[in-house]
């Protein structure tokens, strides 16, 4: 059995060699958790960027089309609903397919419904900001 009076003066021997330590701000910490990412996390989002990117493209070239009367201007309405719809279903996807759950095997790969569940987490904060880009930004610049 340890004496409780001699782990407190092991405890206390410890904080007297440990170099003082500088608190780190706000900012220092959220950049610190931003360069060191969880890969699952990374992934996601990519997966999620990047179909909301092309389909933003082909958004842009529907609406655009649309208001010059090549298209039909019901796909004005409807694009809008198709896009996020195709990119919160291809991103859960595509990081259902690419984030794998960590395991204790280093060659075991395994998958879950969460990794689908992280993509459309992800997925959701996507659409909205590449919507306002779309709508917000790109097109009174093309008009």
């Amino acid at each position: 059995m340890t004496d409780p009076g001699r782990e407190t003066e092991e405890a206390s021997e410890a904080t007297r060699t440990r170099p003082d330590v500088r608190p780190r701000s706000e900012l220092e910490i959220r950049w610190r958790q931003a360069r060191n990412a969880p890969p699952p996390v990374v992934r996601a989002v990519l997966a999620n960027v990047a179909v909301a990117a092309v389909g933003g493209m082909v958004l842009l070239v529907v609406d655009w089309l649309a208001s010059h009367g090549a298209l039909p201007g019901e796909l004005t309405t409807l694009a809008p609903l198709v896009y996020v719809g195709v990119v919160v279903v291809s991103g859960s996807l595509l990081t259902y397919l690419w984030v794998e759950l960590p395991t204790a095997r280093p060659g075991e790969r395994r998958r879950s419904g969460w990794s689908a569940v992280l993509g459309l987490f992800a997925s959701i904060p996507i659409v909205y900001l590449s919507l306002v880009i779309i709508f917000e930004v790109l097109r009174p610049q093309l008009s």
